[in-house]
């Protein structure tokens, strides 16, 4: 059982993985995974029958049109599907692969890279939940990567991806750089589609090299009541942006739009783009300040 826990690291009680979890707790998840029937997925999915959410197609010139239908989707969603956006299907797959080799090694492999509360860098269970409270049905994987100064490689496994396609390592450098260029991408366009500079979003956030970019690798486990618990609560993302790169096959995320629920249906090797809190709270300032006939600051 030792191998279930990270022993302590400064986290407010022994974490246990869900991993173990679930490949010892029979037909019936433990209580403090049971979700309050209003949280839980069949009441969540409220929104048959409603629209999915919008889907761009990147692959046009960073032009008008284009500018036009992301600054739509994140005033009137928050969220949207990129497609075309130009980071190689072949690269994802080879990302995902490399990841789940991670999570599919020995239980005191995965726990040599174990995380703290001091930074949350490397395997976790959990993101600061008090002691005793409810915890969501996921393992994780956090990593740090801008500003450079907060990245350290020691926390980045190494362990080999299948088919001879390079190491973890190799792959999650290749693809976080072509996601963080894909994020300035949209960043530029949301700023021309709200009527901006180019730059204006990328420069509220430290400008190009000077932003904050972090990876997190969520890992859900077989449940045997998947219906009683959620891999992830419902929440808000506090930060700017965050391109969520989803199984193709699984109907999993689900966001509210005017008081419903909707599950989306992921488009195959699509990025999911959420606009967080922070360029939320961005695009209501910019737009009051236009209509008052202010030019945002």
């Amino acid at each position: 059982m030792s191998s279930c826990f990270n022993g302590g690291a400064g986290w407010p009680e022994p974490v246990v993985r869900v991993q173990a979890v679930s490949d010892s707790c029979g037909a019936t998840i433990p209580e403090r995974y049971v979700k309050a029937p209003s949280e839980r997925p069949s009441s969540l999915d409220g929104g048959g029958g409603l629209n999915n959410i919008p889907v761009v197609d990147m692959s046009m010139p960073d032009g008008e049109e284009t500018a036009r239908a992301v600054a739509a989707a994140c005033r009137e969603w928050g969220f949207f599907q990129a497609v075309n956006h130009g980071v190689r299907p072949e690269l994802l797959r080879r990302a995902r692969a490399a990841w789940r080799g991670f999570f599919a090694r020995p239980a005191e492999a995965r726990e040599a890279y174990a995380n703290s509360p001091a930074t949350y860098e490397g395997y976790g269970s959990r993101l600061g939940t008090a002691k005793g409270g409810p915890l969501d049905w996921g393992d994780y994987y956090f990593l740090h990567l801008l500003p450079a100064a907060l990245k350290s490689h020691d926390k980045w496994p190494t362990s080999s991806v299948p088919a001879g396609g390079g190491g973890l390592r190799e792959a999650t450098e290749e693809y976080a750089e072509e996601v963080v260029r894909l994020c300035r991408r949209v960043m530029r366009l949301l700023s021309r589609g709200l009527g901006l500079d180019d730059g204006r979003l990328q420069a509220a956030f430290g400008g190009v090299g000077g932003e904050g970019a972090c990876l997190r690798v969520n890992f859900y486990p077989r449940c045997p009541q998947p219906e009683l618990t959620l891999g992830v609560a419902s929440h808000s993302d506090p930060g700017g942006m965050t391109m969520l790169l989803v199984d193709d096959h699984v109907r999993g995320l689900q966001v509210k739009n005017a008081g419903h629920w909707i599950t989306v249906d992921p488009v195959p090797d699509a990025f999911i783009v959420n606009i967080g809190d922070q360029i939320q709270d961005f695009i209501c300032t910019s737009e009051i300040s236009y209509k008052n006939g202010m030019k945002a600051n």
